[in-house]
Protein backbone atom coordinates (compact mmCIF):
# COMPACT_ATOMS: atom_id res chain seq x y z
CA UNK A 1 0.00 0.00 0.00
CA UNK A 2 1.46 2.94 -0.58
CA UNK A 3 1.07 5.87 1.89
CA UNK A 4 2.34 9.48 2.30
CA UNK A 5 4.59 11.28 4.94
CA UNK A 6 1.32 12.14 6.89
CA UNK A 7 0.00 8.57 6.46
CA UNK A 8 2.96 6.55 7.23
CA UNK A 9 3.71 8.36 9.66
CA UNK A 10 0.54 7.93 12.14
CA UNK A 11 0.47 4.30 11.01
CA UNK A 12 3.83 3.32 12.14
CA UNK A 13 3.84 5.08 15.39
CA UNK A 14 0.11 3.50 15.97
CA UNK A 15 1.91 0.24 15.23
CA UNK A 16 4.28 1.03 17.97
CA UNK A 17 1.86 1.51 20.61
CA UNK A 18 2.37 5.58 20.41
CA UNK A 19 -0.50 8.06 20.39
CA UNK A 20 0.66 10.64 17.53
CA UNK A 21 -0.26 14.24 19.37
CA UNK A 22 -0.87 17.70 17.44
CA UNK A 23 -1.73 21.23 18.68
CA UNK A 24 -4.07 23.83 16.92
CA UNK A 25 -1.24 26.41 15.95
CA UNK A 26 -1.15 28.94 13.26
CA UNK A 27 0.59 32.54 13.13
CA UNK A 28 1.02 35.05 10.70
CA UNK A 29 4.24 35.36 9.31
CA UNK A 30 6.83 32.94 8.54
CA UNK A 31 9.09 33.66 11.45
CA UNK A 32 6.28 32.72 13.64
CA UNK A 33 5.05 29.78 12.40
CA UNK A 34 8.51 28.36 11.68
CA UNK A 35 9.17 28.76 15.41
CA UNK A 36 6.04 27.12 16.53
CA UNK A 37 6.50 24.07 14.37
CA UNK A 38 10.23 23.65 15.75
CA UNK A 39 9.29 23.86 19.32
CA UNK A 40 6.76 20.93 18.44
CA UNK A 41 9.04 19.05 16.76
CA UNK A 42 11.46 19.22 19.26
CA UNK A 43 8.51 18.76 22.21
CA UNK A 44 9.20 15.47 24.57
CA UNK A 45 6.39 13.60 22.45
CA UNK A 46 5.47 12.12 19.55
CA UNK A 47 3.88 15.08 17.58
CA UNK A 48 2.68 16.16 14.44
CA UNK A 49 2.66 19.74 13.07
CA UNK A 50 -0.25 21.94 12.39
CA UNK A 51 -0.66 24.55 9.89
CA UNK A 52 -3.88 26.74 11.30
CA UNK A 53 -4.78 29.07 8.41
CA UNK A 54 -6.42 32.50 9.33
CA UNK A 55 -10.12 34.00 9.35
CA UNK A 56 -9.39 35.65 5.50
CA UNK A 57 -7.88 32.84 3.96
CA UNK A 58 -10.86 30.61 5.53
CA UNK A 59 -13.36 32.79 3.41
CA UNK A 60 -11.23 33.23 0.47
CA UNK A 61 -10.41 37.07 0.89
CA UNK A 62 -6.55 36.23 0.16
CA UNK A 63 -6.22 40.21 -0.74
CA UNK A 64 -6.93 41.38 2.53
CA UNK A 65 -4.99 38.67 4.43
CA UNK A 66 -1.76 39.91 1.93
CA UNK A 67 -2.69 43.45 3.28
CA UNK A 68 -2.06 42.61 6.85
CA UNK A 69 0.86 40.63 5.89
CA UNK A 70 2.38 43.80 4.24
CA UNK A 71 1.08 46.93 6.71
CA UNK A 72 2.19 44.20 9.61
CA UNK A 73 -1.40 43.35 11.16
CA UNK A 74 -1.22 40.42 13.03
CA UNK A 75 -3.87 37.14 12.12
CA UNK A 76 -5.37 34.60 13.74
CA UNK A 77 -3.55 32.08 11.95
CA UNK A 78 -1.34 31.25 8.58
CA UNK A 79 -2.30 33.14 5.67
CA UNK A 80 -1.16 30.18 3.33
CA UNK A 81 -2.64 31.30 0.01
CA UNK A 82 -0.73 34.78 0.68
CA UNK A 83 1.97 33.70 1.45
CA UNK A 84 2.48 31.75 -1.43
CA UNK A 85 4.34 28.13 -1.81
CA UNK A 86 7.57 29.14 -2.37
CA UNK A 87 7.52 31.04 0.86
CA UNK A 88 6.12 28.05 2.71
CA UNK A 89 8.73 25.28 1.19
CA UNK A 90 11.21 27.48 2.75
CA UNK A 91 9.79 28.32 6.53
CA UNK A 92 8.82 24.14 5.80
CA UNK A 93 12.66 23.54 5.48
CA UNK A 94 14.63 21.03 7.51
CA UNK A 95 11.25 20.77 9.51
CA UNK A 96 8.85 19.26 7.49
CA UNK A 97 10.26 15.61 6.88
CA UNK A 98 8.89 12.30 7.41
CA UNK A 99 9.52 12.23 11.10
CA UNK A 100 7.55 14.74 11.65
CA UNK A 101 4.64 15.35 9.06
CA UNK A 102 2.46 18.72 8.90
CA UNK A 103 -1.30 19.18 8.35
CA UNK A 104 -3.15 21.80 6.71
CA UNK A 105 -6.25 23.04 9.40
CA UNK A 106 -8.75 25.88 7.69
CA UNK A 107 -12.42 25.81 8.19
CA UNK A 108 -13.42 26.59 4.76
CA UNK A 109 -16.45 25.41 3.12
CA UNK A 110 -14.64 27.04 -0.31
CA UNK A 111 -11.21 25.30 0.07
CA UNK A 112 -9.96 24.80 -3.59
CA UNK A 113 -7.30 27.32 -3.49
CA UNK A 114 -6.47 26.41 -0.14
CA UNK A 115 -6.05 23.05 -1.42
CA UNK A 116 -3.83 24.16 -4.47
CA UNK A 117 -2.00 25.85 -2.25
CA UNK A 118 -0.68 23.29 0.13
CA UNK A 119 0.11 20.35 -2.05
CA UNK A 120 1.97 23.40 -4.39
CA UNK A 121 4.02 23.63 -0.62
CA UNK A 122 5.28 19.85 -0.74
CA UNK A 123 1.96 19.45 1.91
CA UNK A 124 -0.08 16.35 1.58
CA UNK A 125 -2.49 16.37 4.68
CA UNK A 126 -5.27 18.74 5.54
CA UNK A 127 -8.96 17.97 6.89
CA UNK A 128 -12.43 19.32 6.70
CA UNK A 129 -15.58 17.88 4.91
CA UNK A 130 -18.17 19.36 2.72
CA UNK A 131 -20.95 19.21 5.79
CA UNK A 132 -18.68 19.50 8.81
CA UNK A 133 -16.71 22.77 7.57
CA UNK A 134 -20.24 24.30 5.60
CA UNK A 135 -22.85 24.06 8.19
CA UNK A 136 -21.12 24.88 11.54
CA UNK A 137 -19.01 27.75 10.06
CA UNK A 138 -20.94 29.35 7.25
CA UNK A 139 -23.85 29.99 4.99
CA UNK A 140 -22.71 29.07 1.90
CA UNK A 141 -25.35 26.65 0.18
CA UNK A 142 -24.31 23.01 0.54
CA UNK A 143 -24.60 22.17 -2.63
CA UNK A 144 -21.91 24.65 -3.63
CA UNK A 145 -19.95 23.15 -0.41
CA UNK A 146 -19.97 19.84 -1.80
CA UNK A 147 -19.26 20.54 -5.40
CA UNK A 148 -16.44 22.30 -4.42
CA UNK A 149 -15.31 19.25 -2.01
CA UNK A 150 -15.39 17.03 -4.91
CA UNK A 151 -12.98 18.87 -7.05
CA UNK A 152 -10.81 18.97 -3.95
CA UNK A 153 -10.82 15.20 -3.37
CA UNK A 154 -10.26 14.60 -6.58
CA UNK A 155 -7.00 17.33 -6.76
CA UNK A 156 -6.20 14.93 -3.56
CA UNK A 157 -6.74 11.96 -5.08
CA UNK A 158 -4.42 12.74 -8.19
CA UNK A 159 -1.14 12.28 -5.44
CA UNK A 160 -0.21 8.88 -5.99
CA UNK A 161 -3.18 6.54 -6.25
CA UNK A 162 -5.25 8.20 -3.99
CA UNK A 163 -3.57 7.14 -0.88
CA UNK A 164 -0.85 9.32 -1.27
CA UNK A 165 -2.55 12.58 0.47
CA UNK A 166 -4.36 12.35 3.72
CA UNK A 167 -7.68 13.96 4.25
CA UNK A 168 -9.57 14.00 7.92
CA UNK A 169 -12.89 14.54 8.10
CA UNK A 170 -13.79 17.04 10.98
CA UNK A 171 -17.95 15.63 11.57
CA UNK A 172 -16.86 14.28 14.47
CA UNK A 173 -16.77 17.68 16.33
CA UNK A 174 -19.37 19.74 14.61
CA UNK A 175 -21.02 21.48 17.50
CA UNK A 176 -20.56 18.52 19.19
CA UNK A 177 -20.85 19.57 22.48
CA UNK A 178 -24.41 19.25 22.69
CA UNK A 179 -25.28 16.64 19.13
CA UNK A 180 -25.57 12.83 20.83
CA UNK A 181 -23.10 10.86 19.56
CA UNK A 182 -24.33 8.85 17.00
CA UNK A 183 -25.12 11.42 13.99
CA UNK A 184 -21.25 12.64 14.61
CA UNK A 185 -20.30 9.00 13.75
CA UNK A 186 -23.07 9.46 10.96
CA UNK A 187 -21.61 12.16 10.00
CA UNK A 188 -18.21 10.75 9.87
CA UNK A 189 -18.67 7.52 7.97
CA UNK A 190 -21.06 9.83 5.03
CA UNK A 191 -18.28 12.42 4.80
CA UNK A 192 -15.61 9.37 4.35
CA UNK A 193 -17.67 7.84 1.58
CA UNK A 194 -17.72 10.93 -0.11
CA UNK A 195 -14.12 11.19 -0.04
CA UNK A 196 -13.89 7.59 -1.23
CA UNK A 197 -16.61 8.91 -3.57
CA UNK A 198 -14.05 11.05 -5.12
CA UNK A 199 -11.16 9.31 -5.04
CA UNK A 200 -9.28 9.92 -1.66
CA UNK A 201 -8.67 6.30 -0.01
CA UNK A 202 -6.17 8.07 2.96
CA UNK A 203 -8.63 8.93 5.41
CA UNK A 204 -8.81 9.77 8.93
CA UNK A 205 -12.52 9.89 11.03
CA UNK A 206 -12.58 12.42 14.09
CA UNK A 207 -14.91 11.97 17.08
CA UNK A 208 -14.55 15.15 19.87
CA UNK A 209 -14.51 14.05 23.72
CA UNK A 210 -18.19 14.68 25.28
CA UNK A 211 -19.37 15.11 28.69
CA UNK A 212 -19.85 11.20 29.36
CA UNK A 213 -16.53 8.95 28.88
CA UNK A 214 -18.31 5.62 28.72
CA UNK A 215 -20.44 7.10 25.96
CA UNK A 216 -17.56 8.72 24.22
CA UNK A 217 -15.66 5.18 24.31
CA UNK A 218 -18.85 3.57 23.01
CA UNK A 219 -19.50 6.21 20.21
CA UNK A 220 -15.48 5.96 19.12
CA UNK A 221 -15.83 1.51 18.93
CA UNK A 222 -18.93 2.20 16.95
CA UNK A 223 -16.90 4.68 14.69
CA UNK A 224 -14.00 2.14 13.67
CA UNK A 225 -16.23 -0.28 13.45
CA UNK A 226 -18.46 1.08 11.18
CA UNK A 227 -15.16 2.64 9.25
CA UNK A 228 -14.00 -1.13 8.40
CA UNK A 229 -17.78 -1.91 7.17
CA UNK A 230 -18.20 0.95 4.99
CA UNK A 231 -14.41 1.82 3.98
CA UNK A 232 -12.83 -1.79 3.56
CA UNK A 233 -10.70 -0.83 0.85
CA UNK A 234 -9.30 2.40 2.53
CA UNK A 235 -6.59 3.38 4.69
CA UNK A 236 -8.74 4.65 8.34
CA UNK A 237 -7.46 5.98 11.76
CA UNK A 238 -9.08 7.26 14.18
CA UNK A 239 -8.51 10.86 15.58
CA UNK A 240 -9.51 12.36 18.96
CA UNK A 241 -10.34 15.97 19.98
CA UNK A 242 -9.96 17.15 23.63
CA UNK A 243 -13.03 18.67 24.17
CA UNK A 244 -14.23 21.73 22.03
CA UNK A 245 -16.83 23.49 24.54
CA UNK A 246 -16.23 25.82 27.33
CA UNK A 247 -13.39 24.69 28.88
CA UNK A 248 -12.19 24.10 32.49
CA UNK A 249 -10.61 27.50 33.99
CA UNK A 250 -8.64 25.93 36.84
CA UNK A 251 -4.77 24.45 35.99
CA UNK A 252 -5.76 21.23 37.28
CA UNK A 253 -9.64 21.04 35.80
CA UNK A 254 -7.77 21.46 32.62
CA UNK A 255 -5.19 19.28 33.26
CA UNK A 256 -7.96 16.51 33.94
CA UNK A 257 -10.08 17.00 31.02
CA UNK A 258 -6.66 16.52 28.76
CA UNK A 259 -6.18 13.42 30.69
CA UNK A 260 -9.71 12.20 30.30
CA UNK A 261 -9.64 13.14 26.42
CA UNK A 262 -6.02 10.72 26.36
CA UNK A 263 -7.60 7.59 28.32
CA UNK A 264 -10.61 8.05 25.32
CA UNK A 265 -8.14 7.91 22.59
CA UNK A 266 -5.93 5.05 23.85
CA UNK A 267 -9.21 2.82 25.14
CA UNK A 268 -10.62 3.66 21.67
CA UNK A 269 -7.84 2.93 19.22
CA UNK A 270 -7.15 6.24 18.06
CA UNK A 271 -3.91 6.93 16.32
CA UNK A 272 -4.28 10.63 16.97
CA UNK A 273 -5.18 13.34 19.73
CA UNK A 274 -6.06 16.83 19.01
CA UNK A 275 -5.16 19.03 22.20
CA UNK A 276 -6.03 21.47 23.85
CA UNK A 277 -3.99 23.72 26.39
CA UNK A 278 -4.84 25.43 30.14
CA UNK A 279 -5.27 28.66 29.01
CA UNK A 280 -7.57 27.78 26.39
CA UNK A 281 -10.73 28.96 28.44
CA UNK A 282 -8.89 32.85 28.59
CA UNK A 283 -6.77 33.28 25.08
CA UNK A 284 -4.71 31.92 22.35
CA UNK A 285 -2.54 29.80 24.28
CA UNK A 286 1.19 30.12 23.76
CA UNK A 287 3.77 28.17 21.60
CA UNK A 288 5.34 26.96 25.30
CA UNK A 289 1.52 25.96 26.84
CA UNK A 290 1.37 24.07 23.81
CA UNK A 291 4.15 22.08 24.10
CA UNK A 292 3.57 22.09 27.80
CA UNK A 293 0.12 20.31 26.68
CA UNK A 294 1.81 18.12 24.16
CA UNK A 295 4.19 17.07 26.49
CA UNK A 296 1.38 16.09 29.11
CA UNK A 297 -0.69 14.55 26.62
CA UNK A 298 2.24 12.06 25.76
CA UNK A 299 3.38 11.36 29.67
CA UNK A 300 -0.44 10.49 30.07
CA UNK A 301 -0.52 8.50 27.07
CA UNK A 302 2.47 6.36 28.10
CA UNK A 303 0.87 5.56 31.29
CA UNK A 304 -2.01 4.24 30.22
CA UNK A 305 -2.43 0.66 29.81
CA UNK A 306 -2.63 -1.04 26.68
CA UNK A 307 -6.19 -1.70 25.79
CA UNK A 308 -6.87 -5.12 25.36
CA UNK A 309 -8.13 -6.47 22.42
CA UNK A 310 -11.50 -6.44 22.65
CA UNK A 311 -14.80 -7.45 21.05
CA UNK A 312 -17.12 -5.20 19.80
CA UNK A 313 -21.30 -6.11 20.28
CA UNK A 314 -23.20 -3.81 17.96
CA UNK A 315 -26.26 -5.13 19.43
CA UNK A 316 -25.02 -3.57 22.38
CA UNK A 317 -23.61 -0.27 21.07
CA UNK A 318 -26.39 2.69 21.40
CA UNK A 319 -24.16 4.72 19.08
CA UNK A 320 -23.46 2.19 16.31
CA UNK A 321 -27.39 1.58 16.01
CA UNK A 322 -28.37 4.88 15.29
CA UNK A 323 -25.36 6.22 13.49
CA UNK A 324 -25.91 2.68 10.96
CA UNK A 325 -30.04 3.35 10.65
CA UNK A 326 -28.90 6.86 9.64
CA UNK A 327 -25.98 6.29 7.42
CA UNK A 328 -28.12 3.64 5.18
CA UNK A 329 -31.03 5.94 5.63
CA UNK A 330 -28.85 8.57 3.82
CA UNK A 331 -27.75 6.06 1.12
CA UNK A 332 -30.77 5.41 0.50
CA UNK A 333 -31.67 8.91 -0.92
CA UNK A 334 -29.23 8.69 -4.05
CA UNK A 335 -26.33 5.99 -4.81
CA UNK A 336 -23.90 9.33 -5.10
CA UNK A 337 -22.84 10.38 -1.51
CA UNK A 338 -22.85 13.90 -1.63
CA UNK A 339 -25.96 13.93 -3.44
CA UNK A 340 -27.92 12.22 -0.32
CA UNK A 341 -26.13 14.57 1.72
CA UNK A 342 -27.70 17.58 0.16
CA UNK A 343 -31.00 15.32 -0.14
CA UNK A 344 -30.64 14.53 3.37
CA UNK A 345 -30.39 18.44 4.78
CA UNK A 346 -33.13 19.33 2.21
CA UNK A 347 -35.45 16.81 3.86
CA UNK A 348 -34.52 16.87 7.51
CA UNK A 349 -33.44 13.03 7.38
CA UNK A 350 -30.03 14.58 9.25
CA UNK A 351 -30.41 17.22 11.30
CA UNK A 352 -28.05 18.94 13.49
CA UNK A 353 -29.29 20.34 16.90
CA UNK A 354 -28.87 23.91 17.52
CA UNK A 355 -26.93 24.60 14.28
CA UNK A 356 -27.97 27.80 12.93
CA UNK A 357 -27.38 27.39 8.96
CA UNK A 358 -30.17 27.96 6.62
CA UNK A 359 -30.05 24.33 4.63
CA UNK A 360 -30.20 22.41 8.61
CA UNK A 361 -33.88 21.78 9.42
CA UNK A 362 -32.69 22.76 13.28
CA UNK A 363 -36.07 20.71 14.84
CA UNK A 364 -34.18 18.47 16.56
CA UNK A 365 -33.07 18.84 19.90
CA UNK A 366 -31.11 17.35 22.89
CA UNK A 367 -30.10 17.76 26.30
CA UNK A 368 -27.19 16.49 29.10
CA UNK A 369 -28.19 14.52 31.35
CA UNK A 370 -27.09 14.59 34.76
CA UNK A 371 -24.14 11.88 34.73
CA UNK A 372 -23.13 13.75 31.45
CA UNK A 373 -25.05 11.42 28.64
CA UNK A 374 -26.20 13.35 25.88
CA UNK A 375 -29.69 12.07 24.66
CA UNK A 376 -32.66 13.25 22.09
CA UNK A 377 -35.26 15.06 23.18
CA UNK A 378 -36.31 15.55 19.56
CA UNK A 379 -35.70 14.01 16.31
CA UNK A 380 -37.34 16.33 14.07
CA UNK A 381 -37.63 13.97 10.58
CA UNK A 382 -34.59 11.80 11.24
CA UNK A 383 -35.64 8.15 11.76
CA UNK A 384 -34.84 8.04 15.28
CA UNK A 385 -36.33 7.84 18.47
CA UNK A 386 -35.80 11.04 21.12
CA UNK A 387 -35.79 9.60 24.96
CA UNK A 388 -38.70 10.23 26.99
CA UNK A 389 -39.79 11.88 30.16
CA UNK A 390 -37.65 14.93 28.76
CA UNK A 391 -38.82 18.19 27.66
CA UNK A 392 -37.76 18.79 24.46
CA UNK A 393 -37.40 22.63 24.36
CA UNK A 394 -34.91 24.20 26.44
CA UNK A 395 -35.12 27.94 27.87
CA UNK A 396 -31.61 29.86 27.86
CA UNK A 397 -30.38 29.48 31.09
CA UNK A 398 -30.77 25.77 31.07
CA UNK A 399 -28.88 25.81 27.50
CA UNK A 400 -26.00 27.90 29.31
CA UNK A 401 -25.61 25.35 32.17
CA UNK A 402 -26.12 22.34 29.43
CA UNK A 403 -22.55 24.55 27.59
CA UNK A 404 -20.88 24.64 30.99
CA UNK A 405 -21.26 21.30 31.96
CA UNK A 406 -17.23 19.96 31.39
CA UNK A 407 -16.26 22.98 33.21
CA UNK A 408 -18.43 22.52 36.09
CA UNK A 409 -17.51 19.21 36.35
CA UNK A 410 -13.80 19.56 36.39
CA UNK A 411 -13.20 22.52 37.92
CA UNK A 412 -15.74 21.54 41.21
CA UNK A 413 -13.63 21.39 44.03
CA UNK A 414 -15.56 18.78 45.40
CA UNK A 415 -15.74 16.17 42.34
CA UNK A 416 -12.18 17.90 40.48
CA UNK A 417 -10.33 14.88 39.45
CA UNK A 418 -6.80 14.89 41.01
CA UNK A 419 -4.59 15.06 37.76
CA UNK A 420 -1.55 17.18 37.87
CA UNK A 421 -1.60 20.37 36.80
CA UNK A 422 0.00 20.76 33.27
CA UNK A 423 3.70 22.06 33.67
CA UNK A 424 5.19 24.73 31.90
CA UNK A 425 7.35 23.57 29.06
CA UNK A 426 11.03 23.63 29.76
Amino acid sequence: MTRGRFASYVADNQAAGRLVVQPRMGFATTEQMRGGLLAVRAARATTAGTLTLDSFTRVGDHASAARALVHGHDLNGYPLVAHGAVMTRAMLEDIAADDFPVQVRHGSALPLGIFHALLDAGLDATEGGPVSYCLPYSRVPLRAAIDEWAACCELLASVGDGRGAHLESFAGCMLGQLCPPSLLVALGILEGLFFRRHGVRSLSLSFAQQTNPGQDLDALLALRHLAAEFLPDCDVHLVVYTFMGLFPRTPAGAAAILAESVRLAVAGGAARLIVKTSAEAFRIPTVAENVAALEFAATQAAGCAAPARRSFDPAASPAYAEARLLVEAVLDLHPEPGTALAEAFGTGLLDVPFCLHPENANQARSRVDPDGTLRWTRTGRMPLRPATGHAADLGSAELIDMLAFNQRRFDTPTTEPTTPALSPAR
